[in-house]
């Protein structure tokens, strides 16, 4: 008996649908380094948002019943590329991106992003940015088509300038950073609010240097011990964080260093015993802050990537707030998920976050922990297998760390 073309067409369909059809899925383009000076922060940033995904979602049922899936798009850390993968991400029918690393790549992005969904209102595209920390991303420049799940350089910097403020032995600070945007928004908002809050703290100096091309940061490590600071304020992230710990370390200085990103691949392993009370980070989260399920989450992460230790909370409360959103809307239509996202109060794993109808940046509980020696207590988990985790030494509340925006919002 022969087969209709319609009844042909319906058994094709129902085919791929049995198989786990490539069309029963939600796909988000993951727009960041996977090659050149920063891959290694790439590709773990990849990782994660797949286990996210797996772990999150789609063992719970999905979005809608699809699958969620994180595709990589190798930007290689450059703005301009950046553009280049977002074309070729909705040539090949993506409307979900995210990206992290970092701002410069950022500020590309929701130009370009911008400038699409302008030009083609029936296929809008929506980013996720889960790290770039640029507080114009959702000040001066923010738009309606941008989520940021970070918090900004300025909210970060006032939970650190509020910590140094009580810390009377401060005295002489040393900033450094990377020579683009995030590095002088670091710069800029350590030197104004610690002029307000610590009028006696002086800078002793400030340097800024290329992004991902310092192989040696002997000489910059020279400069702050030649300066006598007590303290070094840094943004740094990637290898350009690891390098300088380390030359640090090489060089015996004994500094504190209050940074962003310690935390992160590698880092903990360039500290080793010379970070213990030494390097202080601001985060959401780490590892030995009590969670319901992170920890195990974490943990089955690490013996499954060996190499990379799990790092963004972040990355699993989007992925979590974004199937929230599209199940909400019963959508994947960017903006209807656009608007499902505004305004949404998320029970994250770190506590309730808040993401701001206003701005779209996301409000949440942060911590200021030092590296210390694990003891099975405070120090339950070590970092990196060095022996040495992250000690909390104080929390501010969602409500603490917002700070006004100068976001003037244009929507659809």
């Amino acid at each position: 008996m022969k087969k209709t073309f319609a009844q042909g067409l319906a058994l094709a369909a129902s085919t791929l649908m049995i198989g786990g059809s490539a069309f029963a899925q939600v796909k988000i383009a993951y727009i960041d380094p996977l090659s050149g000076p920063f891959a290694n922060v790439g590709e773990a940033g990849l990782k994660q948002f797949k286990e996210a995904a797996e772990i999150l979602v789609n063992q719970k049922g999905g979005i809608m019943g699809q699958k969620l899936e994180y595709v990589g798009f190798d930007n290689k850390g450059s703005p301009q590329e950046s553009q280049i993968q977002l074309k070729a991400a909705i040539d090949q029918g993506f409307r979900f991106i995210t990206q992290g690393n970092g701002s410069g790549a950022a500020h590309s992005l929701i130009d370009a992003v911008n400038k699409w969904n302008a030009r083609n209102p029936d296929k809008t595209v929506l980013f996720f940015n889960y790290a770039a920390v640029d507080p114009t991303l959702t000040g001066e420049k923010c738009s309606f088509w941008h989520f940021r799940f970070d918090a900004n350089t300025e909210m970060k910097m006032e939970a650190i300038t509020s910590f140094m403020e009580t810390d009377k032995k401060i005295k002489k600070v040393f900033i450094i950073g990377q020579d683009y945007a995030h590095g002088h928004q670091v710069a800029k908002a350590a030197k104004e609010m610690l002029a307000k809050k610590r009028k006696d703290v002086q800078i002793v100096g400030e340097d800024l240097h290329p992004i991902g091309k310092v192989k040696d940061f002997a000489p910059y490590i020279a400069k702050i011990k030649a300066s006598g600071a007590d303290t070094v304020i840094t943004g740094n992230w990637g290898t350009d964080l690891t390098l300088l710990v380390k030359a640090a370390k090489d060089a015996g200085l004994k500094t504190r260093f209050f940074t962003y990103y310690a935390g992160g691949l590698g880092t903990p392993h360039a500290m080793g015993a010379s970070g213990d009370g030494q390097v202080l980070q601001l985060t959401e989260w780490h590892m030995n802050v009590p969670t319901k399920s992170t920890e195990k989450f974490a943990l089955d992460f690490n013996k499954k990537y060996p190499g990379i230790y799990f790092y963004y909370l972040r990355i699993n409360t989007m992925t979590e707030m974004v199937a929230k959103a599209m199940n909400t809307a019963k959508s994947t239509d960017p903006k209807a998920v656009a608007l499902a996202l505004e305004d949404m109060r998320h029970p994250a794993e770190n506590g309730e976050v808040w993401m701001r109808k206003s701005d779209h940046q996301i409000m949440q509980p942060l911590v200021i922990s030092v590296f210390s020696k694990a003891d099975g207590k405070t120090v339950k988990h070590d970092s990196e297998g060095t022996g040495y985790g992250w000690k909390t030494l104080a929390s501010v509340s969602q409500r603490d760390s917002q700070l006004p925006t100068a976001c003037i919002m244009e929507r659809p």
